[in-house]
């Protein structure tokens, strides 16, 4: 819903999470409306007793329920696709308020509600998700763009990896300050694999917009191209990491495979969760224990003796037996201390290192990714996608 408004031009300020108390849904209500010229709700038209949005409604409207043939007829229709007659507690869903712009349903059997009083929208939507999708595209959002002269809003986002939003902060911080002279803000949105920085543009002209933002996304880059991986236009679906990393294989005709330790095959599962992932993916050993590694992938015994399964040489071995054993141009290979046991003072829990292979190079890095073991494995598989990905740029 927060999508699909924004795009439309419409800035959502707030969501608020109502418990099912009447009192409590007037209060929230009240207060949306000092802020808001428009109020969207959802849940609680049901035919059962803990549904109480419609009544809390009236009460608020000073109104009554009336019976509504053409909602009536629509629940009809909807029990006998399904092979079923209208139960009296199922004929009180085509009860609505008397003084609502009834919503129809087509893909259940509680109506929408529109309320326009003093220049304020008030919508009422059933809580199922595809219901409620149907009528925001229907009905709700084609009349709410006609009862308003919305701006427009124009958004992207910059995917970047491998580098926090405080350092990110601190290398564009004189290109963040230039954007309010140009009518945009920035947004940083942090997770455990990921920084999205999102460029918003105001204005009146959509493609006066998407030219303002890439412009300030070119000036961009030299700050901080080495750690962009893709891009996510507002509206589409984000690229994820690892088909931006199977685009380049493919590109280069390139072939990856993978020896995983601590991650446990988490990275040739995010690899072949794309499709046609085969056209460069060719396979991976799960070298768990120090006997897969040194008698599938090659590793010494002595180097494991000397310096650990959790070292440099390692995973430099375990790269070049990968890529030699399934005769690819590219092998990763991780080993770590997952946790919550098994770190030392030397070796701390979270302690990682990965290396990125190829015919000519081999590349390795050691990271410090935490002791939460879930979050370990993932954040090692998403920084061993992203070496590979720098060393295909």
């Amino acid at each position: 819903m927060g999508k699909q408004l924004s795009l439309s031009g419409i800035e959502v300020t707030q969501i608020t999470s109502v418990a099912d108390k009447s009192s409590a849904i007037i209060a929230a209500l009240n207060d949306a409306l000092k802020r808001a010229n428009i109020v969207l709700i959802t849940g609680g038209l049901g035919p059962t007793k803990d549904d109480i949005t419609k009544t809390t409604l009236c009460t608020y409207f000073n109104t009554s329920l009336i019976f509504n043939e053409n909602v009536f007829k629509d629940v009809e229709l909807m029990f006998k696709s399904r092979g079923k007659e209208v139960t009296p507690i199922n004929r009180k869903q085509a009860e609505v308020p008397a003084n609502c712009t009834v919503i129809r349903n087509a893909k259940g059997t509680a109506p929408g509600m529109w309320f326009d009083v003093n220049g304020k929208i008030i919508v009422s939507m059933p809580g199922v998700p595809y219901e409620m999708k149907s009528m925001m595209d229907d009905f709700v959002l084609p009349k709410i763009k006609h009862s308003f002269n919305l701006p427009v809003i124009y958004y992207k986002t910059i995917l970047t990896q491998g580098i926090g939003e405080s350092f990110i902060s601190d290398l564009i911080s004189e290109w963040e300050d230039a954007l309010a002279w140009q009518n945009m803000k920035l947004a940083y949105l942090p997770s455990y694999d990921k920084v999205r920085l999102r460029i918003t543009a105001y204005g009146v002209d959509k493609l006066l917009l998407e030219e303002k933002v890439e412009k300030q996304i070119e000036l961009l880059k030299p700050l901080i191209g080495q750690y962009i991986y893709g891009y996510e236009t507002f509206g589409e679906f984000m690229p994820l990491l690892e088909e931006v990393v199977g685009d380049l294989l493919r590109k280069k005709k390139a072939t990856v495979s993978t020896a995983e330790s601590c991650t446990g095959g988490y990275i040739a599962h995010l690899i072949t969760s794309v499709s046609g992932s085969s056209d460069y993916y060719k396979g991976s050993i799960v070298a768990y224990a120090n006997s897969i590694k040194i008698n599938e992938l090659g590793v010494k015994p002595a180097v494991i003796e000397k310096l650990g399964a959790v070292s440099r040489e390692v995973v430099e071995q375990m790269a070049k037996g990968a890529r030699e054993k399934f005769k690819t141009d590219y092998a990763i290979s991780v080993s770590g201390i997952a946790g919550p046991s098994g770190g030392t003072a030397e070796k701390p829990v979270g302690t990682v290192w990965i290396a990125v292979a190829s015919a000519t190079e081999i590349q390795t890095r050691k990271f410090l990714l935490g002791t939460n073991r879930a979050r370990t494995i993932k954040k090692a598989a998403n920084e061993a996608l992203t070496m590979l990905r720098k060393l295909l740029a």
